[in-house]
């Protein structure tokens, strides 16, 4: 596959790569080791937004990965630093309290401010934040998403994740929402930036088809699709052809 073979580094998405059903996908601690093995950059690219990256660190290590924080690029960590380009904002967070934690050096406040970000609460949803937030975007702050994916995959099955939650903001107030997570060329552009490398140089491993292979091939990057996590056979009837398909993560050691 040589999408593969002329790459020279990797954005992996975590959640339906990594593991699936909180469980490790057989081979792929092993797979990763052998990027790092054959002296590969990578990042870890998530949309995963309840968790600040330490402590998706620890959960990684739980699962048997060799993982560096500075390996972890999630959409809490490429909105910080879009944020701290705009200057010293003051900003409102809808997010799990975990995840504020990326956001060490912003002021988080519900007070005027002028960015409010929204990314995935789970069950923490409730309209009394979902209306606190609606009235600071009216009132003039920008809306910042860290991401719009539409459901994830758990071990109760498909479940809701921030896209709807972000839409009906959009649709209340009127107002469109930069989008800092994958698909979102911000995303992916902060990305490449850390690991260093030229776009056309990198691919993007994941299990959605639109979020991560259609978001990495419009920004110029390589995408991989795998057949774990949420993926369906009717996704390669989806208009957007992956630059290749594997059974798992497990089987990147074939090819690079």
């Amino acid at each position: 596959m040589n999408s593969l073979r002329d790459s020279r580094a990797f954005l992996i998405d975590l959640d339906g790569v990594l593991y699936s059903d909180n469980r490790p996908v057989p081979g792929a601690a092993e797979a990763i080791a052998h990027l790092r093995e054959k002296g590969y950059p990578f990042r870890f690219a998530t949309n995963t937004t309840m968790r600040c990256r330490a402590s998706l660190r620890r959960k990684l290590t739980g699962f048997g990965f060799e993982v560096s924080e500075d390996e972890i690029f999630s959409a809490p960590v490429a909105a910080a630093r879009y944020l701290r380009q705009q200057g010293q904002p003051r900003v409102f967070l809808l997010l799990k309290e975990d995840a504020h934690r990326d956001f060490t050096g912003l002021e988080i406040t519900d007070q005027q401010p002028d960015f409010v970000v929204v990314g995935d609460m789970g069950d923490e949803y409730n309209a009394a934040l979902l209306n606190k937030a609606f009235r600071l975007i009216l009132d003039g702050a920008e809306f910042v998403a860290l991401q719009k994916n539409r459901y994830w995959k758990t071990a109760e099955g498909l479940t809701l994740d921030a896209g709807p939650f972000v839409v009906a903001l959009e649709y209340a107030t009127g107002q469109q929402a930069r989008v800092i997570g994958k698909p979102s060329p911000d995303f992916f552009q902060l990305a490449v930036d850390d690991l260093g490398v030229p776009p056309a140089q990198v691919t993007m491993i994941g299990d959605d088809i639109e979020v991560d292979v259609g978001g990495a091939q419009r920004a110029g990057l390589k995408g991989i699709l795998v057949r774990t996590g949420k993926f369906r056979e009717t996704d390669l009837q989806s208009g957007i052809e992956p630059d290749g398909v594997i059974d798992s993560i497990a089987d990147l050691v074939e090819y690079v």
